[in-house]
């Protein structure tokens, strides 16, 4: 085991901060402090940056080199492959990575994406909770492109708890199960407990894994890491400030253009798959392309620089350019890294990985994060020229004008070659025209509420077709779950009339008195009726007010909004839930929203916000909220009887097509058990005692800092941890959703919040008639977490 090394690019932050990296195996020869330095970033959930010296990332690197280290590391990965492979790699760090590890195992590859693709459905989505940019989509041109190969290789550049790869897998594995899976990461640093929770996590899906680096080994990290990050950031840039003036505006050099002739057919990368048949056309792409810009460069030190996911072509370009000079006899002098959307704090000092940075708007047009973005440790008067790549898409005006990145870099460097290769884009996957959009569906012909109180953008199924098989059950159900209905009615009428009158207030003050509301069904259909009939009686609005499907893992009815943008500003739109539980409903939509501005944005007069408005949040993920508090909502209780006797959303691509809204039935069967306008008419009579406080509190209320923390979705990943093998999915957080587990799941435990303890009765009371442990836990935002059974 070997500490960090003299003369380390982690040394300043192992200093002040404590961080410390050990190698405990080193296969390849090279310790950890070999392959990566430290720098710090504002980051809660991630304080340091591994900043590697193999990646081509945030370093200028020899392009071999980057291409040595990933085809050794895709050398082990082969070795650990049982049968056929397909390889995924990780944007924005790992896409080129993934690219020579897949080269070396000689597999088809794909990496994830943060771009939304008109046309393409996600194959899936997952989250990488410490990441900047935290959602990763899978784009393939074939949908079945990911149940090819025995085993999936998963790549990435470093792997410290897992929990990114862990997501992953269950999030593929219920598309596309195999037994096998192997991580291929430059750097591991799991601890015994991460390793443990990884192995435990796949095998439980029967499966097994293998994990290959290039080194190994442990870091330590203090507890308060990221408020001492935080504070470090802060002295260092006031120390800056207290210095004074900029440094003077350099002069700007040469700019020039080339187009690169591509073929269209041949992928860039493999945002949407690319194939071990597509090698060949590949080489010959990079080898036109790098003839182009030779002829466009001088002699000397000449930098190649990628953007963002795009990662492979610029290496390979880089590295091309470098066997052309090689080829005659010249000094290569060729470094390649690329932009990011990460953050850093740069320290010009030998001992800190991060040196120097230049700062620049968005180019792209991201629908999720319009920021800025960096590029790191490039200096004036280094190169002589720098080649800048970028794709189509990011070849925009927002890349050209003054302060963009073309413009900074021309302060770099003499001469900058700004190279666009086209953005390969698969045929859309329709399977029928598109046409005139549906119209919504109204009761009492569709739903059991009146008909101004919502309109449904769904499709009418058959009650047989959409729920047969449930339609019993929910019937008796129903029945058997009306009781504790009525009892925590009876109890909380007034507290839910109170956060309604509060939530609506909130929504009219941010969209005004033209808001249009979208509740999300089932359970966010009764809160938005509630939230129209306060704005109708208390103001005296008519607010539209429509029900719309969203599906855990397939997100929002992307024609349902397609119609809203056509009826309305999507501005005065807002998204209306019942409670938010762990919050992974707010993720959805923000990812099910940023790809519907995308695939509309030539027929938006604004953007969709993705602002979720809900009854309750006690998690914190939402900002607009009619309470904090974790109590048990009446509706909660009950399905289809408490929201119109509308059945759960179908997507069946049978009976569903592209251009149809999402698929749902007429409950008309389970009529002599509807509570629907009961639930509604009992908290609206409450709206008179509760209004003259509603109207003190919001002032107040909306002048607070409602900024989402996601305190309940840390509470959630402790719980997992601590009871179970990591896995969130397996928690259900708040009253709410652990009476619905209670009522309809498989429970294994139950845990309360002892300072919660008057909302929890119903909770107590359900655990004990089903025989399920009750057991304390402390410092939770909710009054209680639900464990499901695996």
């Amino acid at each position: 085991m070997r500490d960090e090394a003299s003369g380390w690019s982690g040394t300043w932050v192992a200093e002040r901060l404590g961080v410390r990296l050990r190698t405990t195996d080193a296969p390849s020869g090279m310790m950890l402090t070999d392959l990566v330095g430290l720098a710090v970033r504002r980051n809660p959930r991630r304080a340091q940056l591994l900043v590697s010296s193999v990646l081509g990332k945030h370093l200028p690197t020899d392009p071999r080199v980057v291409t040595d280290a990933a085809l050794r590391l895709g050398a082990k990965a082969r070795a650990a492959v049982t049968g056929d492979a397909v390889v995924l790699g990780y944007a924005e760090t790992a896409t080129a990575l993934g690219h020579l590890v897949a080269d070396a195992i000689g597999a088809p590859y794909l990496h994830s994406t943060r771009r939304v693709v008109d046309g393409l459905e996600s194959a899936a989505d997952f989250y990488e909770e410490h990441s900047h940019a935290t959602t990763h989509r899978l784009l393939p041109a074939d949908p079945a492109f990911l149940a090819r190969g025995e085993t999936l290789v998963l790549v990435d550049d470093e792997v410290i708890t897992g929990k990114t790869i862990v997501n992953t897998i269950r999030a593929l594995h219920k598309k596309f199960p195999r037994k096998h899976y192997v991580v291929a990461a430059l750097v591991d640093l799991r601890s015994e407990a991460d390793r443990g929770r990884m192995e435990r996590a796949v095998k439980r899906l029967r499966a097994t894994l293998d994990v290959v680096s290039l080194a190994s080994g442990e870091i330590e990290l203090p507890e308060d890491l990221a408020e001492n990050g935080n504070r470090l950031i802060d002295n260092v840039e006031n120390l800056r400030h207290l210095a004074g003036a900029e440094p003077p505006r350099r002069q700007r050099g040469e700019v020039v253009q080339v187009v690169a002739t591509w073929p269209r057919a041949v992928p860039e990368g493999g945002r949407h798959g690319l194939l071990t048949s597509a090698a060949a056309s590949y080489e010959s792409a990079v080898t036109v392309t790098a003839a182009a810009i030779a002829g466009r460069i001088p002699d000397g030190p000449v930098h190649v620089l990628g953007t963002e996911e795009l990662m492979y072509a610029p290496l390979r370009i880089a590295s091309a350019l470098a066997d052309r000079r090689a080829a005659e006899g010249r000094r290569h002098e060729i470094t390649y890294s690329t932009t990011t959307r990460s953050p850093v704090l740069a320290v010009d000092d030998p001992g800190y990985a991060i040196r120097t940075a230049i700062t620049f708007p968005a180019h792209d047009a991201p629908a999720d994060d319009d920021g800025p973005r960096f590029a790191y440790n490039l200096r004036e008067g280094v190169f002589e020229a720098i080649v800048l790549v970028v794709d189509e898409p990011a070849d925009t005006r927002a890349l050209h004008e003054d302060g963009g990145l073309v413009d900074q870099l021309a302060r770099l460097a003499p001469r900058v070659v700004v190279v666009t290769v086209p953005a390969f884009t698969p045929e859309p996957r329709h399977d029928q025209p598109a046409g005139a959009l549906p119209a919504p569906l109204h009761g009492p012909t569709f739903g059991s509420y009146e008909r101004d109180d919502v309109a449904w953008l769904i499709k009418d199924l058959e009650a047989d077709a959409a729920d047969s098989s449930s339609g019993a059950a929910e019937d008796e159900q129903a029945e058997a779950h009306r009781a504790l209905f009525d009892e925590a009615l009876t109890a909380s009428a007034q507290r839910v009339a109170y956060a309604v009158g509060l939530v609506t207030e909130q929504v009219l003050a941010r969209r005004g008195q033209d808001a249009v509301l979208v509740s999300l069904m089932r359970a966010g259909t009764p809160i938005g009726v509630l939230m129209r009939r306060w704005a109708q009686r208390v103001h005296g609005l008519d607010l539209p007010h429509y029900a719309i499907s969203i599906v855990r893992g397939r997100g929002i009815d992307q024609t349902a909004l397609a119609y809203l943008a056509a009826h309305h500003d999507p501005a005065r739109v807002v998204f209306v839930d019942g409670w938010t539980g762990t919050g992974a409903i707010a993720r959805d939509l923000a990812s099910s929203v940023e790809k519907a501005n995308s695939t509309l944005d030539a027929h938006l007069a604004s953007p969709f916000s993705p602002e979720l408005a809900v009854l309750a949040d006690p998690g914190r993920s939402v900002s607009i909220v009619g309470t904090r508090e974790d109590y048990l909502i009446p509706s909660a209780c009950l399905g289809s009887t408490v929201s119109g006797l509308i059945s759960r959303a179908v997507i069946d691509d049978d009976r569903i097509g592209p251009n149809d809204f999402h698929g749902a039935a007429f409950r008309a069967d389970l009529a002599r058990a509807d509570v629907s306008r009961k639930f509604i008419d009992t908290v609206a009579a409450r709206f008179p005692i509760v209004r003259t406080k509603v109207m003190l509190d919001s002032g107040a209320h909306l002048g607070g800092d409602h900024t989402p923390t996601w305190v309940g979705w840390n509470a959630v990943e402790s719980a997992a941890e601590k009871f179970g093998d990591g896995d969130v999915t397996l928690v259900e957080a708040g009253v709410d959703d652990t009476v619905r587990l209670l009522l309809h799941g498989d429970p294994s435990k139950i845990l309360v919040n002892p300072a919660r303890d008057a909302d929890l009765g119903l909770v107590k009371k359900l655990a004990e008639a089903r025989g399920v442990v009750l057991e304390r836990i402390s410092d939770v935002p909710y009054a209680c977490l639900g464990l499901r059974r695996p």
